[in-house]
């Protein structure tokens, strides 16, 4: 049995003594991610950025600013990263003289907080897209589908047009995901959704494609590897079938990282067109 499972299998049995405290605890380890430490390399090119913090709730939220004439664009990262994932494609906005600004996720990079889920997030995200007022949004694997929250949740005229790099279609699968790779019994999964549903006053399968981005009016562009093995390809067709507006381009053999000139290229047609 390896470290995982046996993690699984003690929160299992603690399921039979306190369904609550295994929850809390699983939940905590689902919304913890890694505090990678920052490279000298992205460390450096972080401060060639204009930096300030802004404020939610009681934790500060880190961004950076590449300044520009043309359109503002706002990058929002993944689980465990960082702005310092977007540095190529920062080089290629700032050619074309975009305003560039950057942010870093809850309990990454060098914001505050010890939790990250996508709800949280897209409350991040809103702040930033109020202070910057961006015309373009491009978020990566979970960060997208928190921009699509928070585009449903709140008021945002600015944004113009949207990018969706590896995004989710649905919360209710990254947890099923989850559940299954821990092993958990049914006892734990159904106390994680009870603890959801105090938390943020929904089930995980509320956030969805049918009620965050069915009404998405943006013009979007959504990338997504065929051998994705993060999050399937199958969640890209979901995304597409319920945001009418938007373009769907599938590459193979970038993985879930789609860190790759082809896919720049892409975006940069996209925003330019």
């Amino acid at each position: 049995m390896n470290n995982i499972k046996i993690v699984g299998f003690l929160i299992n049995l603690l399921s039979y003594l306190s369904p609550s405290l295994s929850a809390k605890i699983a939940v905590k380890l689902f919304s913890t991610p890694r505090k990678a430490a920052l490279t000298h390399e992205g460390s450096s090119y972080l401060k060639t950025a204009k930096q300030q913090n802004l404020s939610f709730n009681d934790f500060e939220i880190q961004t950076y600013q590449w300044e520009g004439h043309g359109k503002t664009v706002l990058l929002v990262h993944g689980w465990d990263s960082n702005s310092f994932r977007w540095k190529d494609l920062i080089e290629l906005l700032k050619q074309d003289g975009y305003n560039i600004i950057s942010i870093d996720a809850p309990a990454h990079g060098a914001s505050g907080n010890n939790i990250f889920n996508a709800p949280l997030y897209s409350e991040c995200i809103n702040i930033a897209i109020k202070t910057f007022k961006p015309e373009i949004v491009i978020g990566h694997s979970i960060g997208g589908t928190a921009t699509a929250i928070a585009l449903k949740n709140h008021n945002a005229p600015s944004v113009e047009q949207i990018v969706l790099l590896g995004a989710p279609s649905n919360l209710a699968i990254s947890v099923g995901n989850y559940v299954n790779m821990m092993d958990y019994n049914q006892r734990v999964e159904k106390a994680i959704n009870q603890y959801y549903l105090k938390h943020f006053n929904q089930l995980p399968e509320f956030y969805n494609v049918e009620n965050f981005f069915s009404n998405i009016t943006p013009e979007g562009l959504i990338i997504h590897d065929k051998k994705d093995r993060i999050i399937s390809f199958k969640e890209a067709l979901d995304i597409h079938r319920a945001y009418k507006n938007s373009k769907l381009i599938k590459t193979k053999g970038l993985g879930h990282r789609l860190k790759s000139e082809t896919v720049y290229q892409h975006i940069l047609d996209f925003l330019n067109a």
